[in-house]
């Protein structure tokens, strides 16, 4: 593991759940603390942070299409507990002293900056943490597509998704007792065997663009600084 970063600029993908911890529904506020701080850790290495984070622990769009609702609006009801999310974090990032904007894809002016790329480079440059909410802004796209999207539009190096499990298994490892880790994949095997890494999208995306995914567990703490110090911890596809 070097003592230095080995990648200048991340993109931590979040999902709600994440948020969770081991409450069944909404945000466990030590947990939400403990991801602040493994970030402000990492931030402090001078490494630029960015995140994209969803709202599966609040509403999830998918869900509430499969109850009869209409998946537009289904998907930006779900796009709104993004924006909750977004804002929690932000708080328990800045009582770390952490300066944070939430970026919004939807635009709400009093709680959050509407997305404007070069602004956001900016806020990079400066020094801040942004928290991307919203997804892409558009229903149909998971906050999987708009982490891959923001990747590539902040000239991120890798992509780091922040799992419940240490990486991706050869089967679920909930399920299976004999569930084996994969250390590295190719963005075509997850797609050929249908591995939840990401959705397909966003995973066409990062192959197209050669966009580095390294899956790992939020749980264990300090994993997110042992990555960005090089450490080989989770699966990485590439």
């Amino acid at each position: 593991m070097s003592e230095k970063p080995v990648f200048k600029r991340i993109l931590l993908k979040l999902s709600g759940e994440a948020l969770m911890g081991s409450l069944s529904y909404g945000i466990c506020e030590e947990t939400i603390k403990e991801i602040a701080q493994q970030i402000k850790d990492v931030r402090e290495l001078g490494v630029d942070v960015c995140t994209v984070i969803g709202g599966g622990n609040i509403f999830r769009g998918v869900k509430g299409a499969a109850m009869g609702m209409d998946r537009a609006s289904a998907d930006y009801m779900g796009m709104l507990a993004t924006v909750i999310n977004g804002l929690a974090l932000q708080d328990a990032l800045e009582k770390m002293g952490v300066q944070t904007r939430v970026i919004s894809a939807i635009e709400m002016r009093e709680i959050a900056e509407p997305y404007i790329r070069r602004r956001a480079l900016r806020h990079l440059e400066k020094g801040r943490v942004i928290i991307f909410v919203a997804g892409t802004g558009n229903p149909y796209f998971t906050t999987d597509t708009a982490a891959s999207l923001r990747a590539m539009e902040m000239g991120a190096d890798v992509i780091l998704k922040a799992t419940k499990v240490d990486g991706v298994y050869d089967k679920d490892p909930m399920v299976y007792a004999d569930a084996k880790r994969i250390k590295t994949i190719t963005y075509i095997e997850v797609l050929d065997r249908n591995l939840r890494v990401m959705d397909s999208t966003a995973i066409s995306m990062c192959m197209e663009n050669q966009m580095p995914i390294i899956v790992f567990s939020i749980k264990e703490y300090g994993a997110l600084k042992r990555i960005v110090l090089g450490e080989n911890i989770g699966t990485l596809v590439k």
